[in-house]
């Protein structure tokens, strides 16, 4: 039986009608496309539904990136392992964005990521929603995920806009990372609430075929 008495927190943000996640890119458009009150002449019982339609991006939120949204012939979400995405070992990499945006190899000195969802706490997510999130933001460096993989992370995530240098015409993150299967996290939030470790960490997104990213809801659960 689950462990009731286990705090989980929430790590994304949420997905509203109208909302800039990356600049470019549509909102989500979100509706009814069956209202209660049209269900309602299809029950004697009182019984009424709704079915709600929403049309989306899939870098929406808070969200995955599966090597498909990379390489043409990298694993796709449908083609995920869980493995890879649930109950991870979760472990807190704090890089305050006020001591500078560049996240080098030195953040990660001495920490054991081996087989763990490294998350890098930059507190970004404090500008969601406003126009300050869209420009200068936190950032991996190409060593630091050169080094990630060498020191065989699971899942790499970060609470910005990219986890890649937005300023420049390269994405050396997402190459290096996703071209060694491991899935990339954006936009996550509340990372400050996290201990540096002792928790399990999950962020699946549906099984969908033929796509590369898409929303999530992340979330840690404490022992």
């Amino acid at each position: 039986m689950a462990n009731r008495a286990a705090a989980f927190i929430d790590l994304s943000h949420a997905v509203e009608h109208g909302m800039t996640t990356y600049r470019g890119l549509p909102a989500p458009h979100i509706c009814d496309f069956w209202t209660r009150e049209q269900s309602a002449a299809n029950y004697d019982d009182g019984s009424s539904f709704h079915i709600g339609r929403i049309d989306v991006v899939a870098n929406t939120g808070t969200y995955v990136d599966a090597p498909f949204h990379r390489y043409a012939d990298g694993a796709d979400l449908a083609d995920l392992p869980l493995e890879s995405l649930a109950h991870l070992d979760g472990l807190v990499i704090r890089c305050p964005y006020e001591r500078g945006l560049a996240v080098d190899v030195a953040a990660f000195d001495g920490r054991d990521v081996r087989g763990k969802a490294v998350l890098v706490a930059t507190g970004w997510d404090r500008h969601w929603r406003t126009d300050a999130y869209f420009a200068g933001h936190p950032y991996l460096t190409a060593a630091a995920a050169e080094w990630l993989v060498a020191n065989g992370a699971a899942f790499a995530g970060i609470d910005s806009y990219n986890i890649d240098d937005t300023a420049t015409r390269a994405r050396p993150v997402h190459t290096i990372l996703l071209g060694a299967n491991i899935p990339i996290g954006e936009h996550l939030a509340n990372l400050a609430a996290l201990p540096d470790s002792g928790f399990a960490f999950s962020a699946v997104p549906p099984k969908v075929r033929g796509m590369g990213t898409f929303p999530v809801r992340a979330f840690a659960r404490l022992a």
